[in-house]
C-alpha cells in the first residue's frame, strides 16, 4: 500500500499504544461507582465496560473528526508531531496512573498535539475554531456534570423522601446497572473516538489516504484496543474515584453516572472533546454534596483537580521538546 514507512508504523504504534493508556485509565470512569457501591461485580462491570465503550465507539465519527481537522492544520505538522504528541500522552498518563489519579486522555491529546503542532507552525499551525469547542467541553464536562448529578439526586432526594432506605437502596442498586451502561457507551462515543482521529490523521499525512476519512478498520482497531486496555487496567483509578473521592450509594451512583453521560452524549452529538474523567469527577462531586457538603473528601478532590490542571503544561510541552528533537533528527 503506498505511504506505509517505518515511521508511519512506528506512529500508529504509539496511537495505539495511546488509546490502549486510555483504556486503562480513562475508561474505568464508567464503572468506577457501580464497582464501588457493590451493584455489580468488578469482573462483570469491566466486561460491561469493554463492551459499550467498544459500541459507542462505533456510533459516530463527529469527535474524531474535530480531533483529526479541527484543532491543528494538517498542511503544517508531520509525522514526527503526532509521534511526540503521542510519547507525550503515554509518559503522563502512565505516571498518573501510577499515582492513581484519573487524569483525561482527552486534555492530554488536545495539549500532545498543540505543542508539537506550535514547534512547527507556531501559532499558524492550530485552528481556533476547534478550540471554542475544546473551551466548550470545558464547561460541558464541570458544570454540566457536577450540576445535571446535583439535580437529579436532589430529585430523588425529594421523590423518595418517605420510602424506606433500604427499599431505595434496592431500586437503584437495580438502575445503576442502566446508568453505568450508559456511561460507558457515552465514554466510547467521546473519548474512544479521539485516538481515531489522530490515527486518521496519520494515515493521511503519510499518503495512504488522499484525504482525512475515518475508514471503518480504523474505528473497529482502535476500539478493540481500548477494550483490552479496559480489561488488563484500571484498578487504581476505579479505587480513587469510586472509593477515595466520596463515599457512594447506589442512588449517589445513578445521579452521577446519569448527569455525566447526558452531558457526554451531547457532546459527542455536537462533535465537542470533553474530558469524562472530568465530567463523571464533577458528577460525582454534585451528587455527593447534595446531602451533605463534607461527604464529598475535598482533599482527594483536589489532588484530582492538581492532576487536570498540569495535563496541558505537562503534555505540551512534553510534546513541544520531542517535536523539536525528533524534526531535527528525522525527515519529515
Amino acid at each position: 500500500m503506498d505511504g506505509i514507512t517505518p515511521m508511519l508504523l512506528v506512529v500508529l504504534f504509539f496511537v495505539l499504544w495511546a488509546e490502549f493508556v486510555n483504556g486503562w485509565t480513562d475508561a474505568p470512569n464508567s464503572i468506577a461507582t457501580v464497582v464501588s457501591t457493590r451493584v455489580m461485580h468488578p469482573r462483570i462491570a469491566i466486561a460491561m465496560a469493554v463492551v459499550l465503550n467498544i459500541t459507542g465507539t462505533l456510533s459516530g465519527t463527529a469527535v474524531a473528526e474535530t480531533i483529526g481537522k479541527g484543532i491543528v492544520n494538517a498542511n503544517i505538522i508531520t509525522l514526527p508531531t503526532i509521534l511526540a504528541a503521542m510519547i507525550g500522552i503515554v509518559v503522563w498518563s502512565t505516571l498518573a496512573w501510577k499515582w492513581g489519579l484519573p487524569t483525561s486522555e482527552s486534555h492530554a491529546l488536545i495539549a500532545g498535539l498543540t505543542g508539537a503542532g506550535l514547534a512547527v507552525g507556531g501559532f499558524d499551525a492550530l485552528i481556533f475554531s476547534g478550540w471554542e469547542k475544546v473551551l466548550i467541553g470545558l464547561g460541558f464536562s464541570t458544570f454540566l456534570g457536577f450540576g445535571g448529578a446535583y439535580l437529579i439526586f436532589t430529585l430523588i432526594a425529594w421523590l423518595f423522601r418517605d420510602v424506606g432506605i433500604s427499599r431505595v437502596r434496592r431500586l437503584f442498586g437495580k438502575l445503576q446497572i442502566f446508568s453505568a451502561a450508559f456511561m460507558a457507551f457515552g465514554h466510547g462515543s467521546n473519548d474512544g473516538q479521539k485516538f481515531i482521529g489522530a490515527f486518521s490523521l496519520a494515515l493521511f499525512l503519510s499518503g495512504v489516504t488522499n484525504e482525512f476519512t475515518i475508514p471503518y478498520w480504523v474505528i473497529i482497531l482502535c476500539a478493540s484496543v481500548m477494550g483490552v486496555g479496559t480489561s488488563v487496567g484500571g484498578w487504581r483509578i476505579i479505587k480513587t474515584m469510586g472509593v477515595k473521592l466520596s463515599k457512594l450509594e447506589p442512588q449517589h451512583g445513578f445521579a452521577a453516572e446519569t448527569g455525566s453521560g447526558a452531558a457526554i452524549m451531547l457532546a459527542s452529538h455536537f462533535g465537542i472533546p470533553l474530558s469524562t474523567t472530568h465530567t463523571i469527577n464533577t458528577a460525582i462531586m454534585g451528587a455527593g454534596s447534595v446531602q451533605r457538603f463534607k461527604k464529598v473528601r475535598w482533599g482527594v478532590a483536589r489532588s484530582i483537580v492538581i492532576a487536570w490542571i498540569l495535563t496541558f503544561p505537562v503534555c505540551g510541552i512534553i510534546s513541544f521538546v520531542i517535536t523539536k528533537i525528533l524534526t531535527s533528527l528525522l525527515p519529515t
